[in-house]
């Protein structure tokens, strides 16, 4: 065991110490440095707090990462939080009030800030780095607890320059202005309630995390020691206000070690609040993954390489919808096989809906027989009803190539008008042909029939009704 003497103080080490290499004499300048940074009069640490919130929320609304890691490095919010960490670690109640005083300060003053910067712009999109910050789970827990331990040991062991803001800030405040700065946004864009307690939760959660660990490695590291303690109270002789509270019976009772167990037990309170919402978001997330990793698996069996064109999947917590568009017609009974396999797997209820198009190469086929001359006949129409078949007989084979085999091609009719021509179809199906692939097939028939101003317009037919026929095509 190694003594430091100082005045009347004697400065013992344990082993621990030594093995994190924590020098006895300069506790008494690592209180004295976290100390300092829980002032509330210093001009420099509020100009860091609007630097920072102002570079952080903008970030979140460029949607840049680079930005906000800068508001991150320019964030002072540990300096407080970590000097809330030794108070409570060694009982002391000025220090604390100081800490908690900043804290709030500084969580009203960003907040507000990032608030009135999204409220002065003229849009207020929800970008991904928001979004990022909305749905912490246990995850988010134990980072916030690994960074806040790094910290911390950081902050013991350096003990001068200033390892009490800008080291620790570099390891943790990345969970601790943007998601503020989030709060700020939805506050700013009109309260949105669930953005603000999703990054809420967020820094709250870090805030518990990191005040826990600086509590526990200041307790290991003996910064609760009394002759460290000895030492801060002479230092502050000359604040009135620190002598009365550092005297009171609440102070006492606060410093007494046999109430360091009560303090410990509320530490692992908090801690398990807080990991009750996470928990339940961590299942949540984990069961959306399980659910998209089935859905991938599935697709993969359902369709062949490269028949996939697009794939749309929304999976809520009771059911998952899956929208597929793909040059392959799959059957009913493998779709329906599919679904039940998602069941089985994710848990939730599936709907599995696959549309087909025209596949590339029949594309190509198809555009390479149109782009060859056509045998037309010597003579051309002479009436408006011989003009009308020869634009039927012209767009009969093109559309037969396009049109998706699963919904049946039952009849069609052009019109002409100011604004050129409109194709109207009518198909079988029991289920209405989606948007998107009505705009591929108009896109195609635009294409195949070089005609850019004509529009599709469809019609469904329920197969269990017999469509009747139209008896005359007239123009």
């Amino acid at each position: 065991m190694m003594e430091h003497p100082q005045g009347n103080a004697v400065h013992k080490q344990t082993p621990l110490q030594r093995w994190l290499r924590i020098a006895p004499e300069r506790k008494p300048a690592v209180y004295a440095q976290i100390y300092d940074t829980a002032e509330i009069s210093s001009l420099n640490y509020w100009l860091e707090i609007v630097l920072s919130a102002g570079i952080a929320a903008l970030g979140l609304v460029l949607n840049s990462p680079a930005v906000i890691i800068g508001a991150m490095l320019i964030s002072p919010l540990m300096g407080p939080i970590m000097a809330t960490g030794l108070a409570l670690a060694s009982g002391d109640l000025y220090l604390l009030i100081k800490a908690i005083a900043n804290l709030v300060a500084s969580i009203s003053l960003s907040i507000a800030f990032s608030a009135f910067i999204v409220w002065l712009l003229p849009f207020h999109s929800v970008t991904s780095e928001i979004l990022a910050r909305t749905n912490p789970t246990l995850l988010d827990l134990g980072v916030a607890l690994f960074s806040g331990l790094a910290g911390s040991v950081a902050v013991s062991r350096r003990g001068g320059g200033d390892g009490g803001t800008t080291l620790p800030g570099v390891a943790i405040a990345v969970a601790l202005m943007p998601p503020l700065c989030t709060i700020g946004f939805g506050l700013g864009s009109g309260a949105n309630t669930r953005i603000m307690g999703g990054a809420g939760l967020l820094f709250l959660t870090n805030l518990v995390a990191i005040v826990a660990s600086a509590f526990v490695v200041f307790l290991i590291t003996g910064m609760n020691a009394p002759e460290v303690r000895a030492e801060m109270e002479n230092s502050r002789k000359g604040e009135l206000l620190a002598q009365r509270l550092s005297h009171g019976r609440l102070a006492q009772a606060l410093s007494n070690g046999g109430q360091l167990r009560w303090r410990i037990l509320m530490m692992a309170v908090l801690l398990g609040a807080i990991a009750l919402p996470l928990r339940t978001a961590f299942v949540q997330v984990a069961g959306e993954a399980a659910a998209r990793g089935a859905i991938q698996d599935v697709v993969k069996r359902l369709l062949p390489p490269g028949a996939l064109v697009t794939q749309q999947v929304e999976v809520g917590r009771d059911s998952v919808a899956v929208r597929l568009i793909s040059t392959r017609v799959v059957s009913t009974e493998k779709i329906q096989d599919a679904e039940r396999e998602i069941e089985r797997r994710s848990g939730r209820k599936a709907v599995l809906t696959v549309s087909s198009i025209a596949s590339q190469s029949e594309l190509a086929e198809l555009m390479q027989r149109l782009s060859t001359p056509s045998q037309l006949a010597p003579t051309a129409p002479v009436t408006l009803e011989e003009i009308h078949n020869e634009v039927i007989n012209r767009i009969k084979p093109i559309l037969g190539q396009v049109w998706p085999a699963e919904a049946p091609l039952q009849d069609f009719d052009i019109a002409f008008n100011s604004n050129g021509m409109t194709l109207t179809v009518q198909y079988q199906s029991n289920h209405e042909l989606e948007k998107i692939s009505q705009g591929i097939l108009t896109r195609e028939l635009q294409e195949k029939l070089g005609a850019p101003d004509i529009s599709l317009v469809v019609h469904r037919v329920v197969p269990s009704r017999t469509a009747a026929k139209k008896a005359s095509r007239k123009p």
